[in-house]
């Protein structure tokens, strides 16, 4: 059985890990946002091609990432949908054209969301990742690949990680309410270790 699957979450609440792991344990097609958007970047709608809009540096609008997903969702035998909806309009839009198996959201503490967005380090030379906590490198501030140095990028600061936590609040809550008012809504603790998240998943798909 092909699952549809929707997972939501703030920023730095695991939803690209769990989202993989989903993908290769079920057989179904990662779908997020930007993927879909590369993919199809020539695709005509009556706005225009999303590449237009990526061309132009401007945020590709509703109707447009709506009508990618769309694309994107009728391909798919089975999906697990990160990334989408971001707003009303486009959960709404969602709930139109298809019906979800589950919608999956990882609750995580703001502090644990800040812990792990400011704790990532990245390999100046490479690009390899790190956590300060979670997956640090042999040598602290020296990668494990390629003896680069380990820094810290600018939108992994505490004030753009509050600030990201906030957009995501006001954009999505409405999204949470939207399902949640529908009864599809699961709330996972996220601040469980990876495999436990991803075991709890496991069981509200089995349900």
């Amino acid at each position: 059985m092909s699952h549809r699957i929707l997972l939501l979450g703030a920023p730095g609440a695991g939803k690209g890990t769990q989202s993989k792991r989903l993908a290769d344990e079920y057989g179904v097609e990662h779908v997020t946002t930007g993927d879909a958007l590369r993919a199809n970047k020539d695709m005509e709608t009556e706005y225009g091609t999303p590449r237009s809009f990526m061309e132009a540096g401007d945020l590709v609008p509703d109707p447009v990432v709506n009508e990618i997903v769309e694309a994107a969702l009728a391909d798919a035998d089975g999906f697990v949908l990160d990334g989408y909806p971001r707003n009303l309009e486009q959960a709404e839009f969602l709930s139109e054209i298809t019906d979800l198996d589950a919608v999956v959201f990882l609750d995580v503490d703001d502090e644990v969301l800040v812990d792990r967005l400011t704790g990532r380090r990245v390999c100046d030379e490479c690009g390899a990742n790190y956590h300060v906590d979670f997956q640090p490198p042999a040598e602290a501030g020296v990668c494990d690949e390629c003896g680069g140095e380990l820094i810290q990028r600018e939108d992994d600061t505490e004030e753009t990680a509050r600030e990201r936590l906030q957009v995501f609040y006001e954009n999505t809550e409405p999204v949470i309410e939207h399902f949640r008012d529908e009864g599809d809504l699961v709330e996972v603790d996220g601040e469980a270790t990876p495999d436990d998240v991803f075991a709890r998943i496991g069981d509200v798909l089995d349900e």
